[in-house]
């Protein structure tokens, strides 16, 4: 535990060096939140079943971080190292695979925590957030969704070949779901049909699982069983294309 620590602390040190990197994890969620806050206030609207506006989106907002950091930051970290040949200096000395990359799962998870932190801060002192009625199990569920993403981009990282790649790819998968299931824009401004097929998306259930717990609505089973699943499947499949070069 202590050597993972140290090389955590060592990788976040070396992510800090990159701040640009964490354009979309630490500071785009916060210009969604003023654009539209600006825009609609927080006042209750019958629309969004009584909710104000940011109450409503911060969820979706905080499942945002949690894909980017998942299908993008990660990816681009993994690939980027074995690009660089870092992965294999790494596998040449004594230090475990499991710490080396649980090492990446721990940044990744912090900076995904650290842009959680001030998304929900600004909504208070600004929007007077609501706040969920159990702050345990939304934070046990951001957990869960973060580890379940992260186990998505180690299947990304395993599959393609450079960072630019990786980048591409995960772009080109994240940012539709991004917009379809709900994070970015509320889904009661999509059609039925858009809606329906946002179901199939990892994203969504992401989502419907924050949702549901932070307006009181408890444990939504079928998304924690979908994102579990998720992450179970990812990490037998990143276990067996994992490359260290």
């Amino acid at each position: 535990m202590n050597a993972l620590a140290k090389m955590t602390w060592v990788e976040l040190k070396l992510k800090l060096r990159e701040p640009v990197g964490s354009f979309f994890t630490l500071v785009f969620p916060l210009l969604l939140l003023f654009l539209f806050g600006g825009i609609y206030g927080n006042d209750p609207s019958p629309f969004l079943g009584g909710r104000g506006g940011v109450d409503n989106s911060v969820p979706g907002y905080i499942a945002m971080i949690i894909g980017t950091a998942g299908m993008i930051g990660l990816p681009i970290a993994i690939s980027l190292y074995r690009e660089q040949g870092i992965l294999r200096r790494f596998r040449a000395t004594a230090l475990s695979p499991e710490l080396v990359l649980g090492s990446q799962v721990m940044v990744h998870l912090l900076y995904a925590l650290v842009g959680i932190t001030l998304l929900v801060i600004s909504g208070i002192f600004v929007y007077d957030l609501v706040l969920p009625e159990s702050p345990l199990g939304a934070l046990l569920a951001i957990v869960i969704s973060g580890l379940s993403f992260l186990s998505v981009g180690f299947v990304l990282a395993s599959l393609v070949p450079t960072a630019t790649s990786a980048q591409a790819v995960g772009m080109a998968l994240y940012f539709p779901m991004m917009f379809l299931s709900g994070a970015a824009l509320p889904q009661q401004m999509l059609p039925e049909k858009l809606v329906a097929f946002s179901q199939y998306l990892p994203l969504t259930h992401v989502v419907n699982l924050l949702e549901d717990l932070w307006h009181g609505n408890g444990w939504n089973l079928q998304a924690l069983l979908v994102l579990v699943a998720m992450m179970v499947v990812s990490t037998v499949i990143s276990t067996r294309t994992f490359r260290w070069e």
